[in-house]
């Protein structure tokens, strides 16, 4: 849209939403209480169900609304559009379902998982063309195409059937529950966002709009701050749902006027979000999927209503990668402040692993990474699971400080809790008598503890690697300094406490990576 074209009123917006024929291929999805979540929040949640679209996200209502409002002519010639994501899908489906000749032109990147389901959607219907190694050079191939063979192109985001079609949410949020108070949006390129607050804000003037954003991605906050849209020098791709450099023209000028407040949110509070939506819903959000629930709790904490508010937001999507999944449980207890990450020097002798453990006044070690070090200190890299990390941290800094034992808090260090946690430890030369063991061993409160009291200290621990997994069992990789005469002793010694191990010693693992 260029800035001589007129742009809707928001009354047109509103007329344009309550006969959007989304429902030719669209659900009108459940509004969800979260009630664990809002027992916790003091406030009532509600959460609206997207990832129950037949595409698994809302992109779908947008696609379609822009199709299904063509002429009979552009129809003929067919659409097309450059994406790798969700918006993708939702073209696809709506193509197949008008029967309209779709062409989608994605990076050549694009995971196979994203090409079969926008082939699979699609059927017949449409045409998949793989090109570049990036979005930018998939969309400008896609806009010379479009311009070449007469297609209509149909943008993600920045345009007003879509953004009435995406705006449908509202209609049905309102519908089902009028009191609500606030409704907190994702934001990437802010069709989403304008088109609910465009709806809500005509109904109900006082209702409260929040746009959620990553902070890697936060286009619509810089643009606000700048007055102008902005592009943003670089994104972040966890959450790549809104992982957008620059804000819409219209979603823009929309969100400018009926959107309240913009806050942003880490990869970790939004990972915590993940945790939240699934332990309320059992539903198994994206990243971008769950920045309106981070959105909420991280308002919520900054503001500290009085009042018991009735809080909407949208999972707008559930098409996460699996392996994701793992990055999301190793961040969710930081995102939550219920997790802390330290570094600490412990003196390189019999009894100081244990002593730190105790140290640590009984608190819940969620991982320990420590390997033996030919000098005086080791160091070591620690995992504990705390009510209040922002409260409890700095009690257990000092009250290492207070046994002569130096601490760092790595909390939101990235670079430590993506990488370095997985590379502590390595070779260690002049260590000849080294024995590896796995051990497991129930899990419960203290079980780090109880277990290390039961090794006791009749030899010295060279290696320790232990991560909680919220799992009937705790898993451990240990070391020991055994010389060959004692051998016989330590394998009693372990067969005494009672607790499954296995001699790793003989492991090529250990062979390629950790003995020297």
């Amino acid at each position: 849209m260029t800035d001589s074209e007129q742009h809707l009123s928001a009354q047109d917006y509103l007329r344009k939403i309550l006969v959007a024929p989304v429902y030719d291929v669209a659900k009108n999805t459940d509004l969800n209480y979260l009630g664990s979540l809002s027992h916790r929040l003091q406030h009532d949640v509600w959460l609206k169900r997207e990832d129950q679209q037949p595409v698994k996200s809302f992109k779908l209502r947008g696609a379609y609304n822009k199709i299904a409002n063509l002429s009979d002519d552009a129809k003929n010639r067919g659409v097309i559009t450059a994406s790798a994501g969700n918006h993708a899908q939702g073209v696809a489906l709506s193509a197949n379902k008008m029967q309209v000749k779709a062409t989608i032109v994605m990076p050549e990147t694009t995971p196979d998982i994203k090409v079969d389901a926008v082939r699979n959607f699609g059927g017949d219907w449409v045409d998949i063309i793989l090109i570049g190694r990036s979005f930018d050079v998939a969309s400008n191939h896609a806009q010379e195409l479009a311009i070449d063979h007469g297609y209509t192109y149909v943008p993600p985001f920045d345009d007003e059937d879509v953004i009435a079609g995406q705006g449908t949410i509202a209609k049905e949020l309102f519908d089902a529950k009028r009191d609500l108070d606030m409704v907190f949006v994702a934001v990437g390129g802010g069709g989403l966002a304008a088109g609910i607050a465009v709806y809500l804000k005509q109904l109900k003037p006082n209702i409260k709009i929040i746009a959620v954003e990553s902070d890697e991605s936060a286009c619509l906050k810089k643009a606000l701050e700048c007055g102008e849209r902005t592009p943003l020098d670089q994104v972040g791709i966890f959450a790549d749902g809104v992982a957008v450099k620059i804000i819409g023209e219209e979603t823009f000028r929309l969100c400018q006027q009926y959107v309240d407040e913009v806050i942003t949110v880490n990869s970790d509070e939004i990972c915590a979000a993940i945790k939240d939506t699934f332990d309320d819903t059992r539903a198994i959000a994206e990243p971008a999927g769950a920045l309106s629930v981070a959105g909420i709790k991280k308002w919520l904490s900054q503001n500290k209503p009085e009042k018991k508010l009735q809080i909407g937001g949208i999972l707008c999507g559930a098409n996460i990668n699996f392996h994701t999944l793992r990055y999301v449980s190793e961040r969710a207890e930081l995102g939550e402040k219920k997790e802390a990450i330290i570094a600490a020097t412990i003196p390189e002798k019999k009894g100081a692993f244990r002593h730190f453990c105790e140290t640590l006044a009984g608190r819940t070690i969620s991982e320990f990474n420590y390997r033996y070090a030919p000098a005086d200190n080791a160091h070591v890299y620690v995992g504990l699971k705390l009510r209040q990390a922002d409260q409890e941290l700095p009690e257990v800094l000092a009250e290492l400080k207070k046994h002569h034992i130096e601490g760092f808090d790595l909390s939101d260090n990235e670079a430590a809790k993506m990488h370095v946690r997985h590379m502590v430890g390595g070779r260690v030369q002049n260590l000849e008598n080294e024995r590896i063991f796995s051990f497991v061993f129930p899990e419960y409160p203290g079980a780090l503890m109880s277990f290390l009291n039961t090794l006791g200290t009749q030899w010295n621990i060279t290696l320790f690697h232990y991560r909680n997994h919220s799992a009937a069992s705790g898993m451990v990789l240990a070391g020991f300094d055994v010389p060959e005469n004692e051998l016989e002793d330590l394998h009693q010694h372990l067969d005494q406490i009672g607790y499954q191990y296995t001699d790793e010693t003989a492991n090529p693992a250990y062979h390629f990576f950790l003995k020297s």
